[in-house]
């Protein structure tokens, strides 16, 4: 690469993002979400599932020599590990290499260590394949994230990344009430029923899979990279297919963008652009992540051994209060994500952390005063995490949509990992000394500090979060690779004469409203 943080190609003019956001929702979209956003059901099922379990894979007869506190500990550790360096490995190559290459191979890797784990005779063996999961579950994140925002209009980009986002909690109830019946003796013996786990996950990744490879390549990393024609008929196609589904004639776009082409990005241009020219944003996009991260493990991480050592409730039936809770977190995005679009971005944002950051000093509260029973006090964690899920999900909206093309999987990676590192690092060192010692004001001050840092980050979105929502992607930020004055239509891009001449323009063709600024 040199001292040169990039490699150009040619100069052009392309309407394709304006062409993207002007479309209707169409079967088209649904395949991208379900090719792409199942694979959070995908990772609700995993950690969910590795948690049920432990308990089984100590049993003397499961045909794994491990303890349940290797499994809880040094496997979810691993695994933790594993998709933090998963996430800054593949999105690194997803930005320099394409969206759907990288969602492939990801999918791939998770797969393999997957079925790989089922059979596991030794610790060493179940270990670096939990490793191995994490590390495709993580890259998944930054491939996935980076190709759904540039595939879905801008209208609908927020609600359906929360929604996306949000499923992971339909995998976490997939895998509780999957492990009651295949963790039951009656059903299946003690060395088969756990690896039947693993091999479900591998049968769902596989559907997912053949779904997978109807999704397209982005045309916005394409354009960027020197294949603009490419772009163009994959965009045609798109078109096409949308008008004979619906038996419509899509309107022109108006739309254009001009660009210097570049087949690679170097990583120090992405880090200047991130944490220097977009550092307002990199401090919110840390405080939504980090906050979210310690409220869930501030509920979360104990909440067995909260409903067992404060209400007696036998571990056998903890799996069902997890459940519910899981429906909660699930049902906040359901519910809020298109007022994510329509109330707005910021609003929606700070008032889901702050909100739920309340409801959790409310909750502690209750709880300290002896007010609560399992069951009221799983009612409350399920209305705070009704908000929080939403919260959470923003975050990963967030920083999926406010940084440039060329730098988007790689700032959707950093944060995720460091999200995920406070969450499974940090989280449960701090965490597990307090939700398991039986003492009410070890419990409560675990809520307390979950509390607090979910309102602060709520403070920072009050002030920092960007007026994103039905704005295109390049008028949110300016790709790295614009130029400032428009070229005439190229003749080398087929279908650029049918489109206008303006450089930005919002949802359905419009002008778009001036960039967003920094300060």
């Amino acid at each position: 690469m040199g001292n040169s943080d990039c490699v150009t190609t040619a100069t052009i003019s392309t309407s394709v993002p304006a062409r993207l956001d002007r479309l209707p929702w169409s079967r088209w979209h649904w395949t991208v979400v379900i090719g792409l956003g199942t694979v959070w059901i995908l990772d609700g099922l995993e950690v969910t599932v590795v948690g049920n379990i432990a308990g089984r894979l100590s049993e003397r007869g499961s045909g794994l020599p491990i303890t349940g506190a290797q499994v809880t500990g040094v496997a979810a550790a691993l695994y933790v590990a594993g998709a933090c360096l998963g996430a800054l490995f593949f999105g690194r190559l997803t930005d320099r290499f394409g969206r759907k290459k990288l969602f492939m191979v990801t999918l791939a890797v998770y797969l393999g260590a997957t079925a790989l784990t089922a059979f596991s005779y030794s610790s060493w063996w179940f270990f670096a394949f939990r490793f191995l999961t994490g590390f495709g579950i993580g890259g998944e994140y930054a491939a996935i994230n980076s190709a759904v925002d540039e595939l879905i209009p801008a209208r609908y980009r927020g609600r359906v990344d929360l929604v996306i986002n949000g499923s992971f909690w339909l995998g976490a109830i997939a895998g509780s009430l999957l492990s009651i019946v295949l963790l039951d003796t009656r059903i299946f013996p003690k060395d088969i029923g756990w690896r039947l786990t693993f091999g479900l996950g591998v049968v769902l990744g596989l559907v997912i899979l053949l779904v997978r490879r109807q999704v397209p390549e982005s045309p916005r990393w394409l354009f960027i990279h020197g294949k603009a024609e490419e772009a163009e008929r994959l965009v045609d196609a798109i078109e096409r297919r949308i008008e004979a589904d619906k038996g419509i004639t899509l309107a022109p776009a108006t739309g254009r963008i001009t660009i210097r082409q570049r087949k690679r990005t170097g990583f120090r241009a992405i880090a200047r652009t991130v944490f220097t020219d977009y550092r307002r944003r990199a401090v919110l996009g840390l405080a939504l992540f980090i906050g979210q991260a310690f409220l869930y493990n501030a509920i979360t991480f104990g909440f067995g051994e909260i409903l067992t050592k404060f209400f007696g409730v036998a571990t056998a039936r903890t799996g069902y209060f997890f459940a519910v809770m899981a429906l909660g977190n699930f049902l906040g995005p359901l519910f809020l994500g298109k007022l994510f679009d329509t109330v707005g971005r910021r609003v929606m944002i700070s008032s889901t952390f702050l909100l739920s950051g309340a409801l959790l000093f409310v909750t502690a509260w209750l709880f300290d005063a002896g007010h609560l029973t399992a069951n009221t006090l799983t009612a409350c964690w399920c209305v705070v995490l009704f908000f929080a899920s939403a919260g959470a999900s923003s975050a990963y909206l967030t920083v999926s949509e406010v940084f440039p093309t060329e730098t988007r999987a790689m700032a959707i990676a950093f944060f995720y990992a460091v999200g995920t590192a406070a969450g499974g690092i940090s989280g449960p060192l701090l965490f597990a000394e307090l939700t398991t010692t039986g003492v009410v004001g070890d419990a409560v001050l675990a809520f307390q500090i979950g509390a607090t840092l979910m309102c602060l980050a709520g403070v920072t979105a009050a002030f920092l979060a960007v007026r994103a929502e039905g704005r295109s992607l390049e008028d949110i930020a300016t790709p790295l690779s614009v130029q400032p004055d428009p070229l005439p239509p190229s003749p080398a891009s087929p279908s650029s004469s049918r489109w206008g001449s303006t450089l930005r323009a919002g949802p359905g063709g419009e002008p778009a409203p001036a960039p967003v600024s920094e300060d």
